[in-house]
C-alpha cells in the first residue's frame, strides 16, 4: 500500500483514493476488548490503515468532539483520511475530511450545503440507492451489509455479492464494500472485485491489530492474483 495524501484528490475526484485504499478502517469502542478508540486508531495507522471512519453512539457530543479532534490530529499526521459517521456538525467542528451519511440521514445536498468540498459517502443497500446516490452528488458510496452483521442494532438484511456485482458493473463511483466481511471471507469479497473493503468486529477486536492487517492484506493479494492487480 502506498502513502497517500487525500488532499491530492479534489473536486469530482476526492473520493478516488478509495479505490486503491485496500482496507477502511471504522471504529466501534465497544467491541475494542477494553481499548479506547485513540489507541485502536493508532494501530490502525501504524499498520499502514489510511482511511479511519469514527462510528461512536454511546458517548456524549463533548466526548465525542473531544476524541474527533484528537483523532484529526493523529490521522492528519498519517496522511490519512479521516471521515465522520452520520454527524455532520461533528466533521464541521473537527474539520473532518468528510462524512458518512445513511439513507434517512441528512440527505446529502443538505450535507453538502454545510461541508462545501468535503467527502460525503452514503450507505446504499440496491441498486436504485447506487443509482440516486450518482445522480444526488455522493462522493462515494458503501455497498452492503453484504453478509449477516450485529456491528449496528439498526442494519438491514444482507444483499449479497450480486449487489456487489451490480455495483461495480453499473456504477463509477468509488465505494466501500462493507457488513460482516472478516479474515475468513475476505478474499471472496475481493476475488468479486473490491478494492476497498471494510471489518469492524474482526478488526478492532483482533489482539494483535498489525497482524490482523497483514493477514487480511495478505489474503486480498492473493484473490487478486488472478489478474484484478493488488492493492497497492
Amino acid at each position: 500500500m502506498h502513502e497517500f495524501d487525500v488532499g491530492n484528490y479534489t473536486g469530482s475526484g476526492r473520493a478516488e483514493f478509495l479505490r486503491h485504499v485496500g482496507l477502511y478502517g471504522i471504529t466501534a469502542e465497544r467491541l475494542s476488548k477494553g481499548r479506547s478508540n485513540l489507541e485502536v486508531v493508532q494501530q490502525m495507522l501504524d499498520a499502514g490503515i489510511r482511511v479511519i471512519q469514527y462510528r461512536e453512539k454511546e458517548k456524549s457530543g463533548r466526548e465525542k468532539y473531544e476524541q474527533c479532534i484528537r483523532l484529526r490530529q493523529m490521522t492528519a499526521k498519517s496522511h490519512a483520511c479521516f471521515i465522520i459517521d452520520d454527524d455532520v456538525a461533528l466533521a464541521a467542528a473537527c474539520d473532518a475530511d468528510g462524512v458518512h451519511i445513511g439513507q434517512d440521514d441528512l440527505p446529502i445536498e443538505k450535507a453538502r450545503a454545510l461541508l462545501g468540498n468535503k467527502i460525503i459517502g452514503l450507505s446504499t443497500h440496491s441498486p436504485k440507492q447506487a443509482q440516486d446516490a450518482v445522480r444526488r452528488g455522493a462522493d462515494y458510496i458503501g455497498v452492503g451489509p453484504l453478509f449477516e452483521t450485529h456491528t449496528k442494532a439498526d442494519v438491514c438484511a444482507p444483499v449479497g455479492l450480486a449487489y456487489l456485482d451490480y455495483v461495480i458493473q453499473n456504477i463509477p463511483l468509488p465505494f466501500v464494500a462493507i457488513g460482516g466481511i472478516k479474515e475468513h471471507n475476505i478474499a471472496e469479497v475481493a476475488r468479486h472485485g473490491a478494492s476497498c473493503i471494510c471489518l469492524v468486529s474482526d478488526l478492532v477486536g483482533a489482539e494483535n491489530i498489525s497482524a490482523k492487517v497483514h493477514a487480511l492484506r495478505s489474503a486480498m493479494d492473493a484473490a487478486f492474483a488472478n489478474g484484478k492487480g493488488t492493492v497497492k
